[in-house]
């Protein structure tokens, strides 16, 4: 029979910093989506496709940059980028220097939605986390989001 190794448990004070980050990560993006879907009609998926590519130079990204960047699937990413397509904010086309991969490009009228959205998504930012923490505590969640997401990254990710 195999032994079972021992778990390194948390212990008091990990235990409720791991509950406080788990609730974080469910509450934030809940609260960020709503918004979103009342205000503009966007999912948060929809609205982080359309700022990372409009980000990008010339506004214009590889899909597998977006799916890394946005922690999408491709099939996620597909169904998303459709919708944006659908709505005229985005156009897909190959990738003229690699045939093997397709390239997102931000419209006018999708940046035109960007720029009438992103106003109210970073009022909302503000209200549920920075409204709510000194310049010292968001320097240091900062700091330490920055290194969590730095070692949970997806191996060959762009966020390493």
């Amino acid at each position: 029979m195999t032994s079972i190794p021992e778990a390194r448990w948390l212990d008091q004070d990990e235990n409720r910093t791991w509950h406080a980050v788990w609730k974080l990560m469910t509450w934030l993006p809940a609260r960020l989506d709503a918004q979103l879907r009342a205000d503009a009609g966007l999912s948060l998926a929809d609205y982080n496709a359309l700022a990372e590519i409009s980000a990008a130079p010339d506004h214009t990204v590889r899909l597998s940059e977006l799916a890394a960047s946005t922690n999408m699937t491709l099939s996620h990413l597909s169904r998303v980028m459709s919708r944006l397509e659908t709505l005229g904010w985005v156009v897909r086309y190959p990738d003229p220097t690699d045939g093997r991969s397709t390239l997102a490009h931000l419209t006018d009228g999708g940046w035109a939605k960007v720029v009438a959205t992103a106003p109210g998504h970073v009022e909302a930012v503000r209200r549920y986390l920075f409204d709510n923490l000194s310049a010292e505590e968001s320097r240091a969640l900062g700091a330490a989001a920055a290194v969590v997401a730095s070692a949970a990254a997806p191996t060959g990710s762009a966020r390493e």
